[in-house]
């Protein structure tokens, strides 16, 4: 219950600041350029409460999923009068200025928040940094089907050149089913194959079958699970299992169904004591509602190096990062729309409200911070796809209407803005249905 209320402050925190934030760009900018603004409003729906001052009515309404700004002739069913305060009467170029204002404000959130971050607290996984040499390749897997062995280093990955783990994972997440041409290094010996990652968990996201040398650190324990039964405790970290070192935690789960109900032993690092513990692993969910594996009741946690950049740095990399973000967020919704990739790819505000709980529980701001600002551009990003109703579809008529030297007529307008409707509200039935299927299984996360 607590775990369920955490999550609901901090995505109640989390959405409402962040459409607090686009709703103002357009707000401000609005009435920068002299549009009458009569509604700002956090949430649709029933108005809850608000004030009145001036023309402008600000109020938070019952459906806490979005927000908007009303605008006076923003609408096109709605009569025109003429007044140069409203929306239409306004120059294209300050109606586009109003329309992008919105998703401006949320990726320079984003930007913001990120370089805070990094200048505060800089942390990011180990591994993530090293040349990618697989240290383990799972049986039946796309890898272990391409002839992929431990030891080979991936130098080439679908055009990328010397990938690190950093380039290679969200390459092969976002290429379900997918041909990717990859290129390994075996000793001296260079050769070019291609694997199709499978669709793997609820998500059907993509996985390759091959995994990195990283090490075996417990992260967040499973009540009533054979590990904090005995005893384990968080940031404990394994070393052995049956006397034989262990690489990385996807080389303990292999070896966990090979094992299977069989006990095993673990030598563990806590601090500076060296530990053993006698574990019985048991049958369990995953993520997935077709799998169950043995396992011990434990999340991975990543090792991680911690520091502070200065304000350049952090702001470069802020940049870098958004970026790199901003243009795999563009493919994953170009493969969307080819049908490359699964709906299930896509959270809605139930994976939200979960991801905000886990990182609200953690040690300091920085992760719901860091978070926030991942939501933010991604939020900033789909507000600018060109789909009518939302900021890319005001852009993309204004776009057609300079083109044509022209507005195009309002019954058009009128029909496309319904269907987009329409579409949005099946879009987002979709989404919060695949949140429900992700989520009843289980945990989302690797389940050692």
């Amino acid at each position: 219950m607590t775990d369920f209320l955490t999550s609901l402050v901090a995505v109640v925190v989390v959405l409402g600041f962040m459409i607090l934030i686009h709703e103002f760009g357009h707000y401000a900018v609005a009435k920068w350029l002299g549009v009458r603004v009569e509604v700002f409003s956090i949430g649709f729906g029933k108005r809850l409460l608000g004030y009145r001052k001036g023309d402008t009515d600000y109020r938070i309404s019952a459906i806490p999923l979005g927000g908007y700004v009303k605008m006076s002739g923003e609408n096109p069913m709605d009569e025109r009068t003429g007044d140069p305060a409203e929306f239409l009467s306004h120059p294209r170029w300050h109606r586009f200025l109003i329309a992008i204002a919105g998703p401006s404000m949320n990726i320079l959130l984003a930007i913001f928040l990120l370089t805070g971050v990094y200048m505060v607290h800089y942390e990011y996984p180990v591994y993530m940094d090293k040349a990618a040499v697989i240290d383990g390749v799972k049986p039946d897997s796309a890898a272990a089907q391409a002839g992929l062995q431990p030891g080979d280093r991936i130098v080439k990955l679908d055009g990328i050149l010397n990938p690190t783990w950093e380039q290679v994972q969200p390459r092969v997440l976002i290429s379900p089913n997918q041909p990717l041409d990859v290129t390994i290094q075996r000793g001296d010996k260079v050769f070019t194959t291609t694997i199709r990652p499978k669709a793997v968990t609820t998500s059907e996201v993509g996985s390759a079958g091959w995994y990195p040398e990283e090490p075996v650190i417990i992260g967040r324990l499973e009540d009533d699970m054979p590990a904090v039964k005995a005893g384990m405790q968080e940031d404990d970290r394994v070393i052995a299992m049956d006397g034989q070192p262990l690489g990385s935690i996807d080389a303990m789960i292999e070896r966990l169904q090979q094992t299977q109900a069989k006990p095993v032993d673990l030598t563990v690092q806590r601090g500076s004591q060296t530990l053993s513990f006698h574990l019985q692993p048991v049958l369990s969910k995953t993520e997935d509602p077709k799998e169950q594996r043995y396992r011990l009741g434990f999340l991975n946690k990543e090792e991680t190096r911690v520091t502070t950049l200065p304000f350049a740095e952090a702001l470069g990399l802020s940049l870098q990062e958004n970026k790199k973000y901003s243009l795999l967020l563009l493919e994953l919704a170009k493969k969307l729309v080819q049908g490359k990739v699964s709906p299930r790819m896509v959270s809605g505000p139930i994976g939200i409200a979960q991801e905000a709980g886990y990182a609200a529980q953690q040690k300091g701001w920085t992760p719901l911070l860091a978070l926030t600002a991942g939501i933010s551009l991604n939020l900033g990003i789909f507000n600018l796809l060109p789909i009518p109703i939302l900021d890319g579809g005001v852009i993309l008529f204004l776009a057609i209407e300079s083109l044509m030297r022209r507005d195009v007529s309002l019954r058009i307008k009128e029909r496309v803005y319904q269907a987009a409707f329409v579409f949005l509200v099946l879009f987002a039935v979709m989404v919060i249905y695949n949140d429900l299927v992700k989520t009843l299984p289980g945990l989302a996360e690797r389940l050692p």
